[in-house]
């Protein structure tokens, strides 16, 4: 499952509870453009209306401007491929306060493009900066560990 794009800085933003894969409604020069790793979920987020799931802000520039039609928007809203049960179960745990769905990362599967979607809740500037020392910490004591071998 080669990684084709990561959502960074939704590990930072956000504290990740749960993850789902869903596939992606794509055309086909959306694909090709994928497969390169030509896309970007920063700030993408989803959305669920009348039990169907869509992916917003998810920005995949053209493969090729002669291919594309004229009218393409980059940042247009994809469906997600997910059955009944996971969309009623994300509605449901979309429902609580402080929670929302993010785009984590994309990836190929058996030749076909997948999202991995997270239920997060944001963190606070505090929780940031706890993260922060916590890995500088590990990286001390790996460094340490390594000028004693």
């Amino acid at each position: 499952m080669p990684t084709l794009s990561l959502n960074r800085k939704a590990r930072y933003d956000y504290e990740v509870l749960e993850t789902w894969e869903a596939g992606l409604a794509l055309k086909g020069f959306e694909v090709k453009a994928i497969k390169t790793g030509h896309i970007s979920l920063v700030g993408a987020y989803m959305v669920i209306k009348n039990e169907e799931a869509f992916l917003l802000n998810a920005n995949v520039p053209a493969y090729q401007n002669a291919n594309t039609p004229r009218e393409y928007d980059p940042v247009r809203s994809r469906k997600l491929l997910l059955n009944k049960s996971e969309i009623k179960a994300l509605i449901g745990k979309t429902q609580q306060k402080g929670l929302t769905l993010i785009a984590l990362r994309v990836y190929t599967k058996r030749g076909r493009i997948k999202l991995e979607i997270g239920l997060a809740r944001g963190k606070k500037k505090y929780d940031r900066r706890e993260d922060i020392k916590k890995r500088e910490a590990k990286r001390e004591m790996q460094r340490a560990v390594r000028i004693k071998a």
